[in-house]
């Protein structure tokens, strides 16, 4: 940082709070109007851990924990393989070989002409120990998002509460079995697409934006900012456009606890990380979880309005990656965490980390549903 950038710094946490030192979060509105639409689409199957939707020569596939899973036409699962360690991302080639991050041991690939090709964790000098999303650039070339270079992709919330900026996007040559570094560091890179245009677009996601990034010259570029929400996952949609998932929402007290240095120490020391005060892919499972007052349950009733730990969220972009429409599962939902996407045969496949469920979306197109704000029940 400039020396001017310092001063700026020091200046507007001084003036109570401005810029970086703000506990603003932009509120939902227009395109991010809240609904309920993610809690009305129809389930297809419930998998504990759902995450990582692919389709690879056809096949719908998704993992759970360490296992490679196959779902089927009728919504039963059968599973493929186990790995060693977490399954982190998956990603497949044009002509179907997987590439499947493994959480603090790096990449395998399965299948096409590098199949049982294994990319350590630390390749070439690069770090690949929290690799979170990868697009294949052809079947010899793999662009990954390698979250942290100080914590594992399972903790990402320490990540985020120590103000992590040591993620890095990688490029690696899967002939020579080399890795260069395309962008460093990034506040947690989550997802990657390749746009159309030929740049890369990246989720940041404790900076809450997207990035078009140059894999030739390392340049950058902001293209959507200020979500209100941390982004993860990015696909192309076949009716143009772009979906986005969501992983967890932004509130004012997190963003006070990660200015307060001290408090956010002596808590991550003390308290176990399930409690903390951070964003999380599912909650109100133990009473020990942090309340804010507005998240009190009165007469029986969770408002959905209420601050919550976490939340559903999937964005419908249009080519520039700007939002058109959303949907949600509000505080008082249970479809949340949202961390991946996929279409096949006409139809949107969600997967709900943090309910363990696959969900079937099939409206495609980038109009807004009809039925988007048809309330139901207590998010009226």
């Amino acid at each position: 940082m400039s020396m001017s950038g310092r001063i700026s710094s020091i200046f507007d946490k001084f003036m109570g709070g401005r810029g970086d030192h703000s506990i603003t979060v932009p509120v939902m509105d227009g395109a991010l109007k809240p609904n309920n639409y993610l809690e009305r689409i129809s389930s297809v199957s419930m998998i504990d851990g759902a995450d990582n939707l692919a389709i690879a020569r056809g096949q719908m596939l998704l993992t759970s924990g360490n296992r490679l899973v196959e779902l089927h036409d009728d919504g039963s699962t059968s599973v493929r393989s186990t790995c060693d360690a977490e399954i982190t991302f998956l990603s497949a080639s044009p002509q179907g070989a997987l590439a499947l991050g493994l959480d603090n041991l790096g990449i395998a690939i399965v299948g096409g002409r590098h199949d049982g090709k294994r990319l350590a964790a630390n390749l070439s000098g690069q770090q690949l120990n929290c690799p979170t999303a990868a697009v294949f650039l052809d079947e010899d070339t793999l662009v990954v998002c390698n979250g942290s270079s100080a914590h594992s992709a399972h903790e990402w919330s320490r990540d985020l509460l120590n103000l992590g900026r040591s993620g890095s996007v990688v490029r690696i040559d899967l002939g020579a079995g080399n890795a260069s570094l395309v962008k460093g560091g990034l506040g947690f890179p989550s997802g990657v697409t390749v746009a159309r245009g030929g740049k890369l677009v990246i989720s940041e996601a404790w900076k809450h934006r997207l990035l078009a990034l140059d894999v030739v010259d390392g340049s950058i570029a902001t293209v959507l900012a200020d979500l209100p929400a941390y982004p993860g996952r990015i696909q192309p949609a076949s009716q143009n456009g772009y979906w986005l998932t969501m992983f967890a929402v932004r509130s004012q007290l997190q963003e006070f606890v990660l200015r307060e240095n001290r408090y956010r120490r002596e808590m991550m020391e003390t308290i176990a990380p399930e409690y903390w005060i951070a964003p999380t892919l599912s909650s109100g499972r133990s009473f020990k979880e942090p309340l804010q007052s507005g998240s009190v349950i009165r007469l029986g009733i969770h408002k959905p309005w209420a601050p919550s730990r976490s939340y559903g969220l999937l964005l419908r972009l249009d080519d520039s990656f700007q939002p058109i429409w959303s949907a949600h599962s509000r505080a008082d939902g249970r479809r949340h965490g949202i961390t991946s996407c996929v279409e096949i045969r006409d139809r949107l496949f969600i997967a709900s980390k943090g309910r363990g469920e696959i969900l079937a979306l099939d409206h495609l197109s980038q109009t807004e549903p009809d039925d988007l704000s048809v309330l139901m029940g207590s998010a009226a």
